[in-house]
């Protein structure tokens, strides 16, 4: 790829928007997953007993579900990015490369 075409693609608006809107969902994405994380551990640095409260007569602890649910959450999210991805973002790249 030849320097002139570097720099038609960079200076083209829709290279700018997709760059913007990549980052923008990416970082978003991300934080949520961190919160999620994060909140998981917080929980267990403060509060263990929570997560080892018993669900019902059976011996399976909220601890369990809950972590369950991160593995499913992060499953999620990344389901959301690859969906994303493979429509709009891959259309715009495809509307990118023809313009340049």
């Amino acid at each position: 790829m030849g320097n002139q075409q570097t720099q038609s693609i960079v200076s083209n608006p829709k290279y700018q928007h997709l760059r913007r809107t990549r980052l923008r969902y990416g970082w978003t994405l991300t934080v949520a997953m961190l919160i999620v994380y994060y909140a998981f551990i917080g929980v267990i640095a403060f509060d263990k007993e929570l997560f080892a409260l018993k669900l019902g007569d059976g011996v399976m602890t909220w601890g369990i579900p809950v972590g369950f649910g991160i593995i499913v959450f992060s499953i999620l999210v990344t389901g959301l990015y690859v969906r994303r991805a493979n429509s709009e973002f891959d259309r715009l790249t495809r509307e990118i490369v023809q313009e340049a």
